[in-house]
C-alpha cells in the first residue's frame, strides 16, 4: 500500500471548530468566490501510485533555473515511495522525476525545496531522514551531468537534527542552514565542504534562513525566546546569533514558514499558531527600530482561513500573497492577498476535485518571471497528493531575476532570468550598461560593471520594451588596484575598483584615512593617514567591505 503523509500533527495545531453552522451558508457561498481579478489554474496533479513523486515538499519554495524549469521535491512516491526531485514548466507541461531518493545512500522524504548556488550552478537541498545515521542527508544535486548525479556532502546524526529546510546562499557565496534543533550550519559550494557553527538557533527551526538587505541572515525558530513561542533571530556569516523578537502568543506562536522582504526593508512572515483564536497571524517585521505589527489573525471562523504553513511572498506588484492550510470554506486552506493593508480572500481550496482543487498547501509562493505565481499543495488533485498550480494576477507584472542573491561583485558574471531574453539589446546594473552574453530564450550571462550602482537589473528588448529586475542588487566592493602601491604620509593614492558608493571608511593597513573622496563608484582619492601601517588598504561600505591584494608600502 501507498504510505501517504496527512497534515503533520507534529505541527502545533490551532484549537477551533473546522463545521462551520448553516447560518454561514449564504456567507460561504460568497468567500468561495474570489474577491480579486486574480485566476487560479490547477497545472498539475501529483500522484502516489507512479514513479513521479507525490505531496510536495513544504519548506521553501519552487526554484527557477536557466533552462526556464521550476525545481522542486516531493515527500513520497517515486520508485522507493521515498520522495523525488522534479522538475515542470509554468504552464504544467515537461514533468521529469529527475531522482528517485533511496534510503540509506542519499536520503529520503525531503521536506526541504532546493537552492541554487551561484559558485557552480548546481543545486543544494537536504533530505529528512536517510543517509548513515538515519537523520538526512546535505547533498549537492547537478540536472545537467550525464548521468544525473547527487551527491551526498553530510550525513546528519542524531546531535545534529534533522534538516527539514534547505541551506540557502549568503552575500559570501557559501550557504547556511539550520536543523530542528538548532544546528546551524556553512556550505562551501567550491569544495563541498560542511562546516559546523559555534552555535544553535534558539528552539530549533523547521524554516530557510533569508537573506536580507542588510547582509544579514534572519530565520525563525518554532520554539524558543522569553516565551518559549518562538523567535525571529539574526544570524551572521560567521555564526553569531541574536533574538530579534520574541514571539508571545497574542502575537503569534510557532512560525514554521520562510521570512521575506519589501523594498522599505521589513521583514515579512507568519505564524503556524498563536493571537486569540490560536489561528496564526500574518505579521509586518520593521527593524530600525524593531517593532512586530499583527497585519492578519486567522481564526477559521466563518470561512476563514487557519494555520498559515506558508509564508508571504512580497510581488512586484507591491502586494503580499499568502496561503493557510486549514480551515477555509471547505477546510483545505485559502488563498490570500494583503494589500495597502487590508486583507482579501481570495480562494478557498476545495480539496480532491472543484474548482480550486488542491488543498493544506505548505510551499510558499514564487513569482516568476511571467508575472504569475506558482505554488504547491500537499493534498488535493486528482489523487488527493497535492497540485502544482497558479495565480496568475490581471496584469502581470513581467519581470527578470538572476542567479542566485541580491550580492553582486565587481566583472562577476550575473545569471540573469527571464523570458525571450534572445531579443536583450541592452542590459543595466543601476543604470550603468554592462556587458553581457546570450545564452538562451530563458537566461543570459553579463558582468556587473565597474561604475555600478544599487538598483534593479534592467534588460531592454529589441522591441524598446524595458523589463526590470524584481529585487534591486546590492554592489559589494572591490578593490582592483592601487595607485601608486606605497607613499609616504600625506601622499594621495587612488583606490581603484567597483562598488564604492556609499563609502564609509578607507584604511591603510588598519588606520583610518581622515581624508578621501568617492570620486565615482569606481574610484577613491584617499590621502594616506598619519599613522599609517604598511599593510592592505581596506574599503567599508553600507554593503560590506573589501581588501586589496596589494600591500601598500608607507615609506
Amino acid at each position: 500500500m501507498t504510505t501517504r503523509r496527512t497534515l503533520d500533527t507534529r505541527k502545533l495545531a490551532p484549537h477551533w471548530s473546522l463545521s462551520l453552522p448553516m447560518t454561514c451558508a449564504l456567507l460561504l457561498a460568497f468567500t468561495a468566490a474570489p474577491l480579486r481579478a486574480q485566476s487560479y489554474h490547477d497545472l498539475y496533479d501529483f500522484n502516489c501510485t507512479g514513479n513521479t513523486g507525490c505531496e510536495p515538499a513544504d519548506s521553501g519554495y519552487l526554484t527557477r533555473a536557466t533552462d526556464g524549469y521550476l525545481y522542486g521535491t516531493t515527500l513520497f512516491g517515486g520508485d522507493n515511495n521515498l520522495g523525488t526531485i522534479f522538475k515542470i514548466l509554468p504552464n504544467g507541461t515537461g514533468f521529469d522525476a529527475l531522482w528517485q531518493f533511496d534510503g540509506t545512500p542519499t536520503g529520503s522524504n525531503p521536506s526541504a525545496a532546493l537552492t541554487l548556488a551561484t559558485a557552480d550552478g548546481n543545486f543544494y537541498g537536504t533530505a529528512d531522514i536517510g543517509g548513515s545515521f538515519g537523520s538526512g542527508t546535505l547533498f549537492r544535486f547537478d540536472p545537467s551531468a550525464s548521468p544525473i548525479t547527487l551527491t551526498v556532502l553530510h550525513n546528519f546524526t542524531t546531535a545534529e537534527g534533522s534538516p527539514v529546510s534547505p541551506p540557502v546562499e549568503a552575500k559570501d557565496q557559501n550557504l547556511y542552514g539550520v536543523t530542528v534543533t538548532g544546528t546551524t550550519y556553512r556550505v562551501t559550494p567550491s569544495t563541498g565542504t560542511y562546516t559546523p557553527l559555534p552555535n544553535n538557533a534558539f528552539g530549533g527551526s523547521d524554516a530557510p534562513l533569508f537573506l536580507a538587505s542588510d547582509g544579514n541572515l534572519y530565520g525563525t525558530s518554532t520554539a524558543g525566546g522569553s516565551n518559549n513561542k518562538g523567535t525571529i533571530f539574526r544570524m551572521t556569516t560567521a555564526g553569531a546569533l541574536q533574538i530579534v523578537h520574541s514571539f508571545k502568543g497574542g502575537d503569534g506562536a510557532r512560525p514554521i514558514a520562510p521570512l521575506s522582504q519589501d523594498k522599505s526593508g521589513n521583514l515579512y512572515g507568519t505564524t503556524f499558531a498563536g493571537d486569540s483564536n490560536n489561528g496564526g497571524t500574518a505579521f509586518e517585521l520593521a527593524l530600525k527600530p524593531v517593532q512586530l505589527t499583527t497585519l492578519e489573525a486567522f481564526d477559521g471562523l466563518g470561512g476563514d482561513g487557519a494555520g498559515p504553513w506558508t509564508g508571504l511572498l512580497a510581488a512586484t506588484d507591491g502586494n503580499f500573497y499568502g496561503s493557510t492550510a486549514l480551515a477555509g470554506a471547505n477546510d483545505f486552506g485559502n488563498l490570500y492577498e494583503i494589500s495597502g493593508g487590508s486583507f482579501f480572500d481570495l480562494y478557498d481550496f476545495t480539496g480532491p476535485g472543484g474548482i480550486v482543487s488542491g488543498g493544506g498547501p505548505k510551499t510558499t509562493l514564487m513569482e516568476n518571471t511571467d508575472g504569475a505565481f506558482y505554488g504547491l499543495t500537499s493534498e488535493g488533485g486528482a489523487d488527493g497528493s497535492g497540485v502544482f498550480y497558479s495565480l496568475a494576477p490581471s496584469t502581470p507584472v513581467i519581470n527578470i531575476t538572476w542567479c542566485c542573491n541580491r550580492f553582486v561583485i565587481l566583472d562577476q558574471p550575473v545569471r540573469i532570468l527571464g523570458d525571450n531574453l534572445l531579443q536583450v539589446i541592452s542590459v543595466t546594473f543601476g543604470s550603468v550598461e554592462a556587458q553581457f552574453r546570450p545564452g538562451s530564450d530563458t537566461y543570459l550571462t553579463a558582468l556587473v560593471p565597474s561604475g555600478a550602482l544599487d538598483g534593479p537589473i534592467i534588460v531592454t528588448m529589441a522591441t524598446g520594451l524595458q523589463v526590470e529586475s524584481q529585487q534591486s542588487a546590492q554592489i559589494l566592493p572591490r578593490i582592483i588596484n592601487l595607485d601608486p602601491s606605497g607613499g609616504s604620509v600625506g601622499s594621495q593614492v587612488a583606490i581603484v575598483g567597483g562598488g564604492f558608493a556609499g563609502t564609509t571608511k578607507v584604511t591603510f593597513g588598519g588606520v583610518a584615512a581622515t581624508n578621501y573622496t568617492v570620486v565615482t563608484p569606481a574610484l577613491i582619492q584617499a590621502t594616506v593617514p598619519t599613522g599609517a601601517k604598511t599593510g592592505k588598504v581596506g574599503v567599508f561600505t553600507p554593503n560590506g567591505s573589501a581588501k586589496s591584494r596589494q600591500t601598500f608600502t608607507v615609506h
